[in-house]
């Protein structure tokens, strides 16, 4: 197969592509742009945070698949890949302790105010009393949005500090995330207000879908208590950020966050985001899944995804619906598998 790697890769997964015959192309730099014009003849399209539009799927008659190196796959237009016979893979769960790790780091760093004791020291300053102000974890009560592998493993780390997890009941979640969450010891309430309401953080954990775009609003966020901690590590799409700025204005509340709305395509440029730069927020790069661990992890599965496709599996498919291409010289059977997220 004709492969085309088009955002970074770890060296040994990508050595492993190669010893299988494959024909690799490794271009990290590739922007979302020079996609089409690079797809000529690749009949596998690989990426992770590099977008691709419908017309990529217009140009690259021989695309068969795109392989989303993570678990989202919003940033592909599933539509027009369905239309034109690719099929589109994700990696659900690989990196799912990398993110709750950093969500982690952001109520813990929040809480204590770690970003202004780091300023005030390297400028000099020594402040104990100012500093001395957190109210720990211990005991705190903390809404998760979203128990899928991610949510799961934030949940168990956030009760691993002492915090009281709490979840909205769903009446369709599977039987195996249920029981794991009541042996992490989640607690569920109600509705999305209640947990709102009655927690002092809230921790996302959703895809961006029509039905999670803006979920915290101005409505929720007028529910919640003064100084309570937003968290965000998923979608910047599910958070209305001027409702956000309102209430870090009026109540108090702080937010960590891995994710803006205005954020560049590229690993590196230029942020005119007043959510980012406001005193309330504490932000990071995107980067809740870059850790060793967790890309070596996602690139592992990567190439056992190449090899099942190379014997006619599609696993882990988002659009198994889609049409068969007339070019193509062999059936494929798609094979869906959970996105981890419920």
């Amino acid at each position: 197969m004709r492969i085309l790697v088009a955002d970074t890769f770890p060296e040994t997964p990508l050595n492993e592509i190669t010893r299988r015959a494959h024909d690799c192309a490794y271009e990290p730099e590739t922007t979302t742009d020079q996609l089409p014009d690079k797809l000529d003849g690749h009949e596998v399209l690989v990426v992770r945070s590099t977008r691709v539009p419908a017309e990529v799927f217009d140009r690259a008659d021989g695309l068969r698949l795109v392989i989303r190196a993570g678990s989202g796959t919003d940033t592909i237009d599933l539509d027009a890949a369905s239309a034109r016979g690719v099929h589109v893979c994700n990696v659900p769960g690989r990196n799912a302790v990398a993110v709750a790790e950093l969500a982690c780091a952001l109520l813990l760093a929040l809480d204590r105010d770690i970003v202004e004791n780091v300023t005030d020291l390297r400028a000099g300053r020594w402040d104990k009393k100012h500093h001395a102000r957190a109210c720990g974890i211990l005991g705190r009560r903390i809404g998760v949005l979203g128990l899928g592998k991610i949510g799961l493993a934030f949940a168990e780390r956030a009760t691993a500090f002492g915090a009281e997890v709490h979840a909205v009941t769903k009446p369709e979640r599977d039987r195996q995330t249920l029981e794991r969450a009541r042996a992490i010891g989640v607690h569920f309430v109600d509705s999305l207000h209640e947990l709102a309401r009655t927690c002092d953080a809230l921790s996302l954990h959703l895809p961006a879908t029509e039905a999670t775009r803006g979920l915290v609003d101005r409505e929720l966020l007028s529910l919640v208590q003064p100084g309570t901690i937003i968290l965000n590590t998923s979608r910047a799409e599910l958070v209305d950020e001027d409702a956000l700025i309102e209430a870090m204005d009026d109540k108090g509340v702080r937010a960590g966050l891995d994710v803006f709305a205005d954020e560049p395509a590229a690993s590196t440029g230029n942020i005119d985001s007043r959510l980012a730069g406001h005193p309330g927020v504490y932000g990071t790069h995107h980067i809740g899944a870059s850790t060793e661990q967790a890309q070596h992890a996602v690139a592992t599965e990567v190439v056992r995804m190449l090899d099942a496709f190379d014997a006619g599996e599609v696993p882990h498919c988002v659009n198994p619906g889609a049409a068969v291409p007339a070019q193509q010289d062999q059936p494929v059977s798609p094979t869906p598998l959970s996105s981890g997220r419920a």
